[in-house]
């Protein structure tokens, strides 16, 4: 009758400590720590049993070679890490009630060049603390919409497509038919078109307000007026 024989100790090569071979694996890392030398972390080398199985070996702090670890003793009197921090806006940082509140009117202004100012501002890039992934943005209300201006000849030429999602559905119109019918969709679409495609834009999108006539109702936001750069937005130098 064979007997069955029992698990050897397996000895470190490298501490020179005793495992058991049923030691319990642990996946913590000897980075997270003061220095490298001192460090109380554990490291557990896999070798294969007689049988099939995995027999581990705990080694102190074994992540480093034993030839590199000059460089990291003494590493904690240096203090804290703080160039290796990238700073990242927190929910207080985006608030929507914190956000700045823009007013333009759009009379006379040619549409891309408004339509890319207002995008920056609803992206929040002219801020230092512009991050791609987070709206920090403000929001714009546009005025006057149905006052927008285009060049050359893209009245008639420029034109607008949308689906009924129906076999044939396809609705085109102009530009100057659909400057009559619904101005704000105008604006709307050109800024849709500069902002992000996903979840960030469809909610960057809320930030614009779009009103035909010179009145709006966001007086209690105390809206200032939006800085403008571009010398060459009006149609009427």
């Amino acid at each position: 009758m064979a007997m069955a024989m029992a698990p050897t100790a397996v000895v470190c090569p490298c501490s020179g400590l005793r495992a058991s071979p049923r030691a319990r694996p642990s996946l913590r890392s000897s980075f997270f720590g003061s220095s490298a030398a001192s460090c109380a972390r554990e490291r557990v080398a896999m070798m294969p049993g007689r049988r099939g199985g995995a027999l581990s070996v705990r080694c102190g702090g074994a992540f480093i070679p034993a030839e590199h670890r000059w460089m990291y003793e003494g590493i904690e009197s240096l203090g804290p890490d703080i160039w290796n921090k990238t700073w990242y806006p927190k929910a207080s940082d985006h608030e929507n009630v914190k956000k700045q509140w823009y007013v333009v009117d759009a009379a006379d202004k040619r549409l891309g060049r408004l339509a890319s100012t207002i995008a920056i501002y609803i992206r929040g890039k002219n801020l230092p603390t512009y991050t791609p992934s987070v709206d920090m943005g403000a929001y714009v209300i546009v005025v006057n919409a149905e006052k927008v201006a285009v060049t050359g000849k893209k009245r008639t030429q420029k034109v607008y497509r949308r689906h009924s999602g129906r076999p044939g559905g396809l609705k085109v119109e102009t530009f100057d038919q659909l400057q009559k019918r619904i101005p704000e969709r105008i604006v709307e679409h050109a800024v849709r078109g500069m902002l992000p495609k996903g979840r960030l834009g469809r909610r960057l999108f809320t930030h614009l307000k779009v009103f035909k006539g010179p009145e709006h109702p966001h007086i209690a936001q105390q809206p200032k007026p939006l800085p403008i750069m571009d010398k060459r937005i009006n149609i009427v130098q």
